[in-house]
């Protein structure tokens, strides 16, 4: 892979990636590190991938995994987020607007990641489940309790507006 296709995909994926670390992190500098970082690695290993598609969910995956660590690391437990991250969003991709990413946010980590591959990704419950490393099952509950977790958020939204 030359320099030039290296930084079509970084073109072509940079939201996808930044998108799905701040679905789990919440914070645009923290996405924007893991961004970076996941594309370091994707120019590390940029040869030894199979498809598009495949270096599309290895991205999102390795996005992901630097997600999770982040928020499992000790310094980023005791940590206070600067900002709300519905205000950082300068893209497209939640036009519905800022109420509902906040609402998206209150839901757990595990759900929020599978309705945003979902729905954002245009992943089926399969691919979510191999990009996640986890079942095909665990997949469709994350999608269905996320889904009722969604619906009784923006019901008490609604509720909360009268």
């Amino acid at each position: 892979m030359s320099d030039e296709e290296f930084e079509n995909y970084v073109r072509k994926y940079r939201v996808n990636v930044l998108t799905a670390a701040l679905c789990l992190v919440r914070n645009e500098s923290d996405a924007d590190d893991i961004a970076q970082e996941v594309f370091i690695r994707f120019y590390r290993h940029k040869d030894s991938f199979e498809s598009e598609e495949h270096i599309k969910a290895w991205l999102i995956r390795c996005a992901v995994n630097r997600s999770k660590s982040l928020l499992a690391s000790r310094w980023y437990r005791f940590s206070e987020p600067l900002g709300s991250a519905s205000q950082l969003i300068h893209n497209d991709r939640y036009d519905v607007g800022d109420r509902f990413f906040d609402i998206m946010g209150k839901l757990s980590k595990n759900n929020r990641i599978v309705l945003h591959m979902y729905y954002y990704e245009g992943y089926s419950a399969e691919e979510i489940a191999k990009t996640l490393g986890i079942s095909t099952a665990t997949a469709f509950a994350r999608l269905s309790r996320g889904r009722k977790q969604l619906k009784k958020l923006i019901r008490n939204e609604g509720d909360e507006e009268k």
